[in-house]
């Protein structure tokens, strides 16, 4: 049991049965000022302001947060963060003026990654992403999505979805896992139905046989897969218990949010590229937009347009892309100053869509994602900060002192 008490202010008060916080509404955080918190066990037992303090039970560890503020732990709905090896030497052409295309004729992008993944063992795998688990955890990350897509084999698209399971299990992180075998077509096959075919009756099945999968994503862009390819493979996704989850419209606008929304996938994810009719779809449906700021600053792409988005009654999620090839950091803090300064959204709303709205697209709306009495005490206890605005604001800096996590110190 603990008791944390004096703190300067709790963030993201919302009743446990809020699913998301869309439009106008993102705009506005309840909070409580002086206050303790109460956990026991994995759980947010009560809170309050600290006139009601409760005496403390024996045994129960009692801190002291004056001047620091707790708020729920960040949830990054999107990323990749097992992989094999960095790639900067990419970054380094980029900056010289090569393309995505002429970078991936010489041998580079996610063909890259993939020959560097089928080379590693499942245990060393396992180490560097562990070291990239704990640098997460370091910045507030407390839920995370993993997906596969660096294997493009059978065999490898598996270890890296182990690889995802035993991070979750060798740290106190939720940890939810996405296949996306349709990620690329593998360099060594001349036909891309050959590809899909495999996808759907050897991948898919395994992958649910061992059960290391909730989700099945799809990279819906030119180029890659068709919105009819990408509805085949989630539809068998779904045939085999795999719940739909879309890369949609990055680099064009692909149909990915149409095909995305007509099969109930829990989020389209990127969103670089949108119209009013992307827009319209989304708010005829309960599709989670997942916006990547890392990916758009990375690649020096346009934004997604967050405020036409937020101004026409949608919620937006924000997760942070982590892979070696477009976004290569984890750092939620940054994602929220990147999401301000370049899509002119307010700490207010960043907050709910680095928390709330991304518990909504991994479907935990109910276990985290903000304070609620049940929910994960799975905490950000700041540095002694002035206000939430401060976290966006002091770009680069890390504001968080300690991180709570399933009610542990970590």
């Amino acid at each position: 049991m603990k008791l944390l008490i004096n703190c300067k202010e709790l963030v993201q008060l919302l009743p446990s049965d809020v699913q998301w916080v869309a439009g106008e509404e993102m705009s506005r955080v309840n909070s409580l000022s002086n206050a303790w918190l109460r956990i026991t066990g994995e759980h947010i037992a009560d809170f309050g302001t600290m006139d009601t303090c409760p005496t403390p039970l024996p045994g129960e560890e009692v801190v002291d947060l004056s001047g620091r503020m707790v708020m729920p732990c960040f949830v990054d709905s999107h990323t990749h963060l097992v992989f094999a090896g960095s790639r900067e030497l990419e970054f380094v052409d980029k900056i010289k003026g090569l393309s995505y295309a002429e970078i991936a004729a010489k041998g580079g992008g996610i063909q890259n990654s993939a020959r560097k993944l089928r080379a590693t063992s499942e245990a060393e795998l396992f180490e560097l992403a562990m070291k990239r688990a704990q640098e997460v955890i370091s910045y507030g990350t407390g839920v995370i999505e993993i997906k596969s897509g660096y294997g493009l084999t059978p065999a490898d698209e598996i270890k890296m979805l182990r690889v995802a399971k035993q991070i979750g299990e060798a740290t106190r992180l939720v940890v939810k896992t996405t296949f996306l075998g349709a990620h690329t077509v593998p360099a060594e096959l001349k036909s891309k139905e050959e590809y899909i075919e495999q996808v759907l009756h050897e991948m898919i099945p395994q992958v649910a046989e061992e059960g290391l999968a909730e989700y099945c994503d799809v990279f819906c862009e030119k180029g890659f897969f068709t919105p009819e390819e990408t509805e085949r493979i989630l539809q068998q996704g779904l045939d085999f218990g795999l719940k739909p989850k879309i890369h949609a419209n990055q680099l064009h606008v692909s149909g990915g949010v149409q095909v995305g929304v007509k099969m109930g996938a829990i989020s389209v994810d990127h969103l670089e590229s949108m119209g009013q009719e992307e827009i319209d779809v989304l708010k005829s449906g309960k599709t989670m937009p997942t916006l990547l700021p890392g990916a758009a600053f990375f690649l020096r792409m346009s934004y997604p347009p967050a405020r036409d988005m937020i101004a026409q009654g949608l919620p937006v999620a924000i997760a942070s892309d982590y892979n070696p090839g477009s976004a290569p950091s984890g750092n939620m803090q940054l994602m929220m100053s990147l999401a301000c300064v370049n899509m002119r959204m307010t700490p207010e709303e960043v907050l709910h869509a680095t928390t709330i709205n991304g518990a909504y697209a991994l479907e935990l709306s109910s276990k985290v994602g903000s304070i609620a009495k049940g929910k994960l005490a799975s905490l950000i206890i700041t540095k002694e900060i002035p206000s939430l605005a401060f976290i966006p604001y002091s770009f680069g800096s890390n504001c968080v002192e300690r991180m709570l996590l399933k009610g542990e110190w970590v």
